[in-house]
């Protein structure tokens, strides 16, 4: 089985030990521009199913278009809902949760009240991930829960962490890749994922709650990088190039130790 735990090599470069597949089976393609239509949806399981991904993410109403697409395949289908803020009441992300694991989903990524987490509300917050947990594990799907760090203090990030360790969910999640924010400048951007982040969240999650990071990881030096920090899945659009550049550098289905460039703590842009 290939490692995920990095070493270096004789010019100081980390390195990881991984496969072709292992790669894969760590991506989420991500189908979720909210002006994608049929026919992109369909150009990008075609992407997912060529390159054998983990899941095909995609909006719940593309559910079935997913099923039909992917038949045949091991691509899993992952709607989203509370997508991408979070606002609807309990209840109704509830419902929108059973229905798409019940449509197919098995995987269901869900993005938390961000206004109730910056309130501490953690009763609330507790008992909306539980109730949605609860919905998705019994149609036999397994649940992710999106945090939204841009809008976050770690604080709040550490306490999510261990709501959800408590709760056994499937998947902490970085965030959407929508969380958009005002900068100083006037202009709206994210971070997404950052290096510090994914550590706090493995450190403050339980070992069997699973880190995916989203938003910012376009590269395959990105995704080296975040898998050496325990990091299991990302979500990405960039799948095709990630792959065809781990194929490049000699990536193969047996095991291949390969160097990467890791990720500036204090870059801007996609990190």
């Amino acid at each position: 089985m290939a490692s995920s735990t990095p070493t270096t090599v004789a010019n100081d470069a980390p390195s990881i030990t991984v496969t072709l597949t292992q790669l894969a089976k760590m991506i989420d393609h991500s189908l979720l521009h909210p002006t994608m239509t049929d026919d992109d949806v369909r150009a990008g399981l075609a992407i997912a199913r060529k390159y054998n991904v983990a899941t095909a993410c995609v909006k719940p109403y593309h559910i079935p278009l997913a099923k039909e697409a992917l038949v045949g395949s091991d691509v899993r289908v992952c709607p989203v809902i509370g997508f991408p803020h979070g606002n609807s009441t309990t209840n109704i992300k509830v419902l929108e949760a059973n229905a798409a694991a019940a449509a197919g989903g098995s995987e269901v990524d869900m993005v938390v009240n961000v206004g109730k987490v910056l309130s501490g509300d953690w009763e609330y917050v507790k008992r909306e991930i539980r109730l949605i947990n609860e919905a998705v594990q019994r149609n036999g799907a397994v649940l992710k829960v999106i945090f939204e760090n841009d809008y976050l203090k770690e604080e709040h990030i550490v306490k999510l962490c261990e709501i959800c360790s408590d709760l056994d969910v499937a998947f902490v999640k970085t965030s959407t890749g929508y969380g958009f924010v005002k900068q100083a400048d006037g202009a709206y951007n994210y971070k997404g994922a950052t290096v510090p982040h994914l550590k706090l969240m493995r450190q403050h999650s339980k070992p069997s709650v699973q880190i995916k990071a989203a938003g910012g990881v376009r590269t395959l030096d990105d995704l080296l990088h975040v898998m050496s920090l325990g990091v299991t899945r990302i979500g990405a659009t960039a799948t095709v190039t990630i792959l065809e550049d781990a194929k490049k550098r000699g990536i193969t289905d047996e095991p291949t130790t390969v160097t990467f460039k890791p990720i500036a703590h204090g870059s801007s842009g996609s990190y």
